[in-house]
């Protein structure tokens, strides 16, 4: 496994989806970009890795402001999501953080905590057959205040009955890690960005 884990031990393990157990990044920047195109917007490559870890809605919010649109944030997040889902097979699991879920399974508590709906964090995790690996799924309608925030964090670790700081969060965005950091709990960082 070559993701170097910080010194334990850890009584949970709280795992980023996309872009830490799916490299599903570049697909969800190619379905908020079929999705955005009605409404004449394009979502920059930098800008969607900026705001990586960041709920839908406020992602909406966020491209209104900078494009100066009103778009509604259930049209696009149906149409993003409609996208995403047709995109789903070409999905690949991220292999070393996959390799920490079925060492640490079931030997401790596992959860998902995404800036995503559930809904696509589940249809993410039985592609992979992963699905009964987790006891606790937060997803962005589980909260008010998204990452960075430390809020998707600490409800998942209330949800798994563990003290924050005895969690390990795995991320990839740097507002995932931020919000881990908020939440007192330690961090691993998957990938590159």
């Amino acid at each position: 496994m070559s993701l170097l884990l910080p010194p334990g031990p850890f009584a949970a393990y709280l795992f980023d989806c996309d872009g830490t157990i799916a490299d599903s990044m570049p697909l969800h920047l190619d379905a908020w970009n079929a999705a955005l195109q009605p409404a004449g917007a394009h979502f920059q490559e930098d800008l969607f890795y900026a705001w990586a870890g960041r709920s839908t809605e406020q992602i909406v919010q966020l491209l209104n402001q900078q494009f100066g649109l009103k778009m509604d944030y259930q049209e696009i997040s149906e149409r993003k999501e409609q996208h995403y889902f047709s995109l789903l097979p070409q999905i690949q699991p991220i292999s070393e953080v996959v390799e920490h879920i079925h060492e640490a399974y079931p030997r401790i508590p596992l959860a998902v905590v995404s800036g995503s709906p559930r809904a696509s964090v589940l249809t993410t995790l039985k592609n992979f057959q992963l699905e009964g690996f987790f006891r606790c799924i937060v997803g962005a309608e589980d909260y008010t205040h998204g990452k960075p925030a430390p809020d998707p964090f600490l409800l998942a670790a209330q949800a798994l009955n563990v003290q924050p700081q005895q969690c390990l969060v795995f991320e990839d965005a740097d507002l995932g890690i931020q919000s881990a950091q908020a939440a007192g709990m330690q961090w691993v960082k998957v990938g590159s960005r």
